[in-house]
């Protein structure tokens, strides 16, 4: 079987002789010695694991060593460094943001555990690229999904896509109702011609009749000039009215008759101008229950709602939520670089189970604000504000989940029996120490 590929960076101390020789039996390791040299191999190579030496006094400047870490995010990196490095507090942060895991030197008998560990680190990395490279393959749609539901609006979107009809999208705030409307456009023959959004529930009833129909110069105080209203921009394009149940009953009289006669005036003139531009409408409220109260047109409901597509909630996605946390999570690392590197088991378990009443916008606001504030290499249920979700949803509890907690129990009493002093912890606990490092890195615990 070919040698696996991995870089070893050495950054060791540049006035001790360099007697410093690594042989792993299944490696083949590129070595450099300087962070420059590094770059240009991560660019030319696709390393899934790295070894480094690091000597932290010897390093001039610290903060350019921590950058190359933090920014290099597909890497698992491993650290070969000294006990007494160990001690040095800024040193310990760093290696539990940036590294998969380290071994002190010398190595002697457990050169053996380092090959081992490069091999899980190996595995680990490539599958995280495997994945990365999967979620950065958007649907047709520009939109992400897998499961049935989902599936089903995407068959929607094909069919009424080719039709001229109305479409009214119904569903939750925050379950991405215009990405649907936006995609039916591209999709229909319009897609050369404009897309036009207006949302009803954001202009003042003042402003209303202006922005939708335009006007013309001296049509009231103020128009100093004539301008051309949201719907006659959409000419030869799509126009979506979000939050249609919005609209004032007055101006929905005007709306029905463009939707009629294809025909409006803009304010201060008698001329009629044909406009041809499909009207996609979006609600989050229950419209026939609307019209029931009086609150909205039964004529231009029905005119509306020709075609419908209803968008499920965010917790009707049976399998969404995952994907969409990995994929909004890799988005955002390469908009802005972070050093957390992924979600815990914990973390995707709460979001399994939360209801999501804000859909995929909370979502994102969620995942966003956990990747900048985390003090944590991965985002756990309390970086998401999710920490009392697992235990206060009403749904059974795993055994999963109840082993989980029961080894950070142990392991945090282990630790306090021994103050803080890992390898007593290891040999109580009766695991390994890099086992015992593996829990703390997995849990959280410092």
């Amino acid at each position: 079987m070919a040698a696996r590929k991995a870089l070893f960076l050495d950054v060791s101390d540049r006035k001790r002789p360099p007697n410093f020789e690594l042989d792993l039996e299944g490696w083949q390791l590129d070595r450099v010695t300087d962070l420059d040299s590094a770059k240009d191999l991560l660019r030319e190579n696709d390393y899934y694991v790295g070894l480094v030496k690091l000597d932290w006094p010897s390093i001039n400047d610290r903060d350019e060593i921590e950058d190359f870490f933090h920014q290099d995010q597909f890497t698992a990196w491993i650290a070969l460094t000294t006990p007494e490095l160990m001690r040095d507090h800024a040193f310990r942060r760093m290696l539990y943001e940036n590294f998969y895991d380290y071994f002190t030197l010398p190595l002697e008998e457990n050169s053996s555990y380092l090959r081992a560990c490069l091999g899980h680190a190996y595995g680990i990395s490539r599958l995280r690229k495997l994945e990365d490279k999967q979620l950065s393959h958007l649907d047709e749609f520009h939109m992400v999904g897998a499961s049935p539901s989902i599936m089903e609006i995407f068959k929607q979107i094909r069919k009424v896509a080719t039709a001229e009809a109305p479409v009214l999208i119904t569903g939750e705030s925050g379950t991405g109702k215009e990405l649907i409307a936006r995609a039916v456009h591209q999709r229909s023959s319009r897609h050369k011609g404009p897309f036009i959004a207006v949302n009803c529930g954001s202009l003042p009833d003042t402003l209303i009749a202006s922005e939708l129909f335009g006007y013309e110069k001296g049509a009231f105080t103020g128009a100093y000039k004539r301008k051309i209203g949201r719907l006659e921009a959409a000419n030869e394009g799509t126009i979506f009215l979000d939050e249609i149940g919005d609209l004032p009953l007055e101006m929905q009289v005007h709306l029905l008759r463009f939707l009629q006669e294809q025909t409006l005036e803009r304010l201060g003139s008698n001329d009629s101008i044909r406009v041809n531009s499909r009207v996609i409408a979006a609600t989050n409220i229950d419209l026939e229950e609307a019209v029931s109260n009086g609150d909205f047109r039964e004529d231009l409901y029905y005119r509306l709602n020709v075609l419908t597509v209803k968008v499920p909630a965010l917790r009707e996605r049976d399998g969404d939520i995952e994907l969409l946390a990995r994929f909004f999570f890799q988005k955002f690392r390469s908009e802005q670089g972070c050093h957390v590197r992924g979600f815990t088991q914990q973390a995707l378990a709460a979001m399994a189970i939360y209801e999501w009443p804000g859909n995929v916008r909370e979502l994102i606001n969620r995942v966003r604000r956990a990747m900048v504030m985390s003090d944590n290499r991965l985002i756990t249920p309390a970086d998401l504000g999710l920490d009392d979700n697992l235990y206060s949803s009403g749904q059974q509890v795993t055994l999963e989940d109840a082993r989980n907690t029961a080894e950070k129990q142990a392991i945090r009493q282990g630790l306090e029996l021994s103050h803080d002093n890992v390898s007593k912890a290891a040999r109580m606990l009766g695991v390994s120490r890099v086992t015992l490092y593996r829990l703390m890195d997995k849990y959280q615990i410092r």
